[in-house]
């Protein structure tokens, strides 16, 4: 989906009024709605102000992952970064210049106290796929991950109201499986946008190349995607930790976005790591059904986000005898 920039009508320097920033709130809700196709089924379970404030954030967050995916030059897509982060700028001053996601997002940012270095450093990561088209280390591509994905869970623990340098830790290294789970679920369109995201290194201790991930995993290629799903499990693993530190008011919202993530990574398992027959997804009632169990309370910090015993991943983990990193 992507976003269109509707037009507020209110004034341009100063916070809008209720009404106007009612309908700002409203504008973000229907794009996270009709776009957040996980996300949004966690978002469902916070109080309304919380629901609103990611709502907010995520409306402006898709609009710049929307202007680095279109079609087009890179060239033009630089611009439309480059408005993306004037856009930021102006909005934190309060000018929100005919946008309507600008007020709802701006209020969210000065109600949570989220620095706005956060959303430079996404616009940044959504640059960097502009330039950058492999990475040669698991260093590197955290970097990346960071910009593009830690930084989002970063500002969702400010909303959720634990923003200490513990919960901030932890939020990127639950944006680092998320991102490391999309990245597997992606890989065979990624390639064929020119985009390898898996370290180089990790093609070379397994004897793969990256030409491969356009057909059905060999035996090689099948153990390196392991170890990567391994390394994504290990990060859910330690991000698991902020279900026992976030108000209790968002931690059914958050176990519940953790494992609708997780369970894509679950389903690239069960295929064998085949991802280029079919897109990996979840069903809407699979996910329905992730929604009534975080709503009636039927999940545990001590299992985190996996469906399955974490002591049987850990065990595979040594069985590879290789770090993830």
């Amino acid at each position: 989906m992507r976003v269109k920039q509707a037009v507020w009508h209110g004034s341009v320097t100063d916070m809008p009024d209720a009404r106007a920033l009612e309908d700002s709130y409203t504008h973000c809700r229907h794009i996270a709605r009709s776009a957040a196709r996980n996300f949004y089924y966690g978002f469902r379970l916070l109080p309304r102000p919380k629901h609103a404030a990611l709502c907010a954030l995520y409306a402006f967050m898709r609009w710049v992952d929307d202007i680095s995916d279109a079609a087009g030059a890179p060239a033009a897509k630089r611009r439309g970064l480059d408005t993306a982060r004037e856009a930021l700028r102006q909005a934190v001053a309060g000018i929100y210049g005919g946008n309507l996601i600008l007020p709802a997002f701006h209020h969210t940012l000065e109600t949570y106290r989220i620095p706005p270095r956060y959303i430079e450093e996404l616009i940044t990561g959504a640059e960097m796929d502009l330039t950058v088209s492999e990475y040669s280390t698991f260093n590197e591509l955290r970097a990346y991950c960071y910009r593009v994905a830690g930084t989002v869970g970063q500002c969702c623990v400010h909303v959720f109201g634990a923003c200490d340098a513990h919960a901030l830790d932890l939020a990127e290294r639950l944006g680092l499986a998320f991102q490391l789970t999309n990245i597997l679920r992606d890989l065979s369109q990624d390639l064929a946008m020119g985009r390898v995201y898996l370290p180089r290194e990790d093609f070379e201790r397994f004897h793969c190349a990256p030409r491969e991930l356009a057909a059905p995993p060999s035996a090689a290629l099948r153990e390196m995607l392991r170890f990567e799903a391994e390394r994504a499990w290990r990060f859910y693993r330690e991000g698991a930790e902020l279900l026992t530190i976030i108000p209790q008011d968002s931690r059914a919202a958050l176990w519940a976005m953790g494992r609708i993530y997780s369970g894509i990574l679950d389903k690239i398992e069960e295929r064998g790591y085949d991802v280029t027959t079919s897109r990996v997804r979840l069903s809407a009632a699979e996910k329905t059904g992730i929604l009534v169990q975080a709503r009636c309370g039927w999940w545990s910090a001590e299992n985190g986000f996996e469906k399955r015993s974490g002591d049987r991943r850990r065990t595979r983990g040594a069985v590879l005898g290789r770090g993830a990193g």
